[in-house]
């Protein structure tokens, strides 16, 4: 799969699937940009990750100037912007008797107005490239499946793949491909602090018997932004173990 050095600006990278797709686009020898709005963890990110050209830029996805900002300095350093992946995301819990119209506009301005922000952003230079790729990190939730507390969540990674769909149709002439991973339950830091039982369902639910790694997700990601994936545009790919497919529980049981 060759990415080799092209430069990548990835939201959300200070951690979990955001830190794990910025590993794997190193490891193929792509010129990787780290954006975050936690400017402390996003450095410390850049800093874990050992091995090629790895850059951290604080910024907000629900600002577009921010987002304007960050992307003119990264094409000014790096001569353009060839990969954006529109990463970042929030996931708090809220019942719908319990959801405040806060709780509704916070999720929707930071997962889905800010792929509009990344990808806006990123245009006069993926439009200016030799073969631009938008990549969108949506989710099993909202598109596929449901989830009790997370309504506001699903109606944004639903909502990621009307927009891939329409910016794939007005970016093909440019050469840009927009495609979106579909990430299922994945091992994160954050999952630690929901104890060893939670873990556990997840990991009953998936049929390959284990939880995804954010590396998982990287290798799509890669896959999609590579040359080998010229003609893959408006399309969604799933990595969930399995995750999706069994019709009930009973599926599984007794399965070896």
């Amino acid at each position: 799969m060759n990415v080799d050095q092209k430069t990548v600006v990835i939201t959300g990278a200070a951690r979990g699937i955001g830190k794990g797709i910025a590993k794997t686009f190193v490891n193929h020898d792509a010129r990787v940009v780290l954006v975050d709005i936690d400017e402390e963890a996003v450095r410390q990110a850049a800093t874990d990750i050992e091995g090629g050209t790895v850059e951290a830029y604080a910024g907000d996805v629900t600002s577009l100037e921010d987002m304007e900002a960050v992307t003119k300095a990264v094409a000014e350093q790096y001569g353009g912007v060839d990969v954006v992946c529109a990463n970042a995301g929030i996931y708090p819990s809220a019942s719908l008797d319990e959801m405040t119209e806060d709780d509704w506009e916070r999720v929707l301005d930071v997962n889905l107005k800010g792929t509009f922000t990344t990808v806006k952003a990123s245009l006069p230079y993926l439009k200016d490239g030799e073969s631009g790729r938008v990549l969108l990190t949506s989710s099993i939730t909202g598109p596929i499946t449901g989830y009790p507390g997370w309504s506001h969540y699903g109606a944004t990674k639903a909502g990621m793949l009307g927009f891939m769909r329409t910016a794939a149709l007005e970016l093909a002439s440019h050469d840009v491909t927009v495609n979106a991973v579909l990430p299922g339950n994945i091992r994160t830091e954050s999952l630690d602090d929901l104890g060893e039982e939670y873990i556990e369902q997840m990991t009953t639910s998936v049929p390959l018997g284990t939880l995804g790694e954010p590396e998982d997700i990287g290798h799509a990601m890669v896959f999609l932004a590579s040359d080998e994936a010229k003609f893959i545009t408006g399309q969604t790919l799933v990595v969930d173990g399995g995750q999706t497919l069994p019709e009930s529980i009973m599926a599984l049981e007794g399965e070896e």
